[in-house]
């Protein structure tokens, strides 16, 4: 696997994949497989997605045969999978045209980033998640002054928050997750909501009360309006209840949960007839209005559709096998099984 810079040159593959998050990451593992080349394009710095970037120590439990495996070990496990294929890494980037050269029967496509990169490929694989996620900033004056090291928008390593006391802003499944994940790890942890209503799951939120009933936790009904503190140093929170009264929390980290905006940004400009900011796709191929242009996971909508990475995993199967007929368009495609196909086993060096 490699990574690549931006270049001025034309880059020639048969894919580009625009994401390098567990979708896009398991859709090299299938073109890989059927002898086809991907080059993956990511906004983020690193590979992993949402995985990586929001939650990489988060424990997912839907993740076939792992009973339970976090957000980074997830990534791990699919970048050992798909090292036999060599794909190559363009990070930091984002795709901002993508020009049709070919014809419905032959496409091609010219697909220039921000960074200068040019690719010529004969297919485009969107698994953009949702776009470019930011997080929702809480109207706080002056909380960009407590950003570096104070202020979190995500959890990247628990151990930032070791023997602190945190305030965790939200009502949501973040919110309570953290609050859940962080108790053996903070000093202390207090939970804030507008109103005693949660959006969380059923389970963390009596796990939330059971410990707030212990006085292990406390739990504020109000909203942040304020921040204390000098040179970026957080001392406390300025919170103001139903009531209009104000008071204050004391904490040197706060982590709002005001959950993510989606920037679907320049894919809103490619022709793909977009369904509220989703990219519309037959369930046969998951290719879009475009022929040679597929969109698999969350950023993608159908009948039935399931925000599941593991209905990602099959879109991007099923995906390879309409892209291997622009690419081989007279090579006829025999299904195998790596359980049983020499051929499969050798592509991945385990025969």
């Amino acid at each position: 696997m490699g990574e690549a810079a931006g270049v001025s040159e034309v880059i020639e593959t048969d894919v580009v994949i625009v994401g390098a998050g567990p979708c896009g990451l398991f859709a090299v593992f299938e073109l890989g497989l059927l002898d086809i080349r991907a080059h993956l394009v990511d906004i983020l710095p690193k590979v992993g997605g949402q995985c990586a970037e929001l939650y990489p120590e988060k424990p997912i439990y839907d993740i076939p045969g792992f009973p339970m495996v976090t957000g980074q070990a997830l990534v791990d496990n699919l970048l050992e999978q798909i090292r036999p294929f060599s794909p190559t890494f363009h990070l930091g980037q984002m795709i901002e045209t993508v020009e049709p050269l070919g014809s419905t029967q032959a496409p091609r496509f010219r697909v220039t980033t921000d960074a200068g990169t040019v690719f010529d490929t004969k297919t485009v694989v969107i698994a953009a998640g949702g776009g470019s996620f930011q997080p929702k900033k809480p109207p706080i004056p002056g909380i960009e002054a407590y950003e570096d090291g104070a202020v979190y928008y995500a959890v990247r390593r628990m151990e930032t928050f070791r023997d602190r006391d945190v305030l965790i802003v939200g009502g949501g499944d973040s919110a309570l997750d953290w609050t859940l994940n962080l108790m053996p790890v903070a000093r202390r942890v207090t939970l804030m909501h507008r109103r005693d209503d949660f959006r969380a799951a059923p389970h963390s939120v009596e796990q939330m009360r059971a410990l707030v009933a212990e006085g292990r936790m406390e739990m504020k009904l109000g909203q942040v309006t304020g921040l204390k503190g000098q040179d970026g140093q957080l001392e406390a929170a300025i919170c103001r209840d139903a009531a209009g009264e104000t008071f204050e929390i004391a904490c040197d980290a706060m982590l709002p949960f005001f959950g993510l905006t989606m920037k679907l940004g320049p894919i809103a400009n490619w022709g793909l007839n977009l369904h509220e900011n989703l990219i519309p796709v037959g369930t046969e191929t998951f290719e879009t209005s475009t022929p040679g242009i597929f969109a698999i996971g969350d950023i993608n909508t159908y009948p039935g559709k399931l925000k599941l990475i593991l209905s990602g995993f099959h879109e991007g199967a099923l995906c390879a096998q309409k892209v291997h007929r622009y690419i081989y368009p007279d090579k006829r495609l025999t299904f195998q099984y790596t359980t049983s196909s020499t051929s499969l086993q050798k592509k991945l060096g385990v025969a």
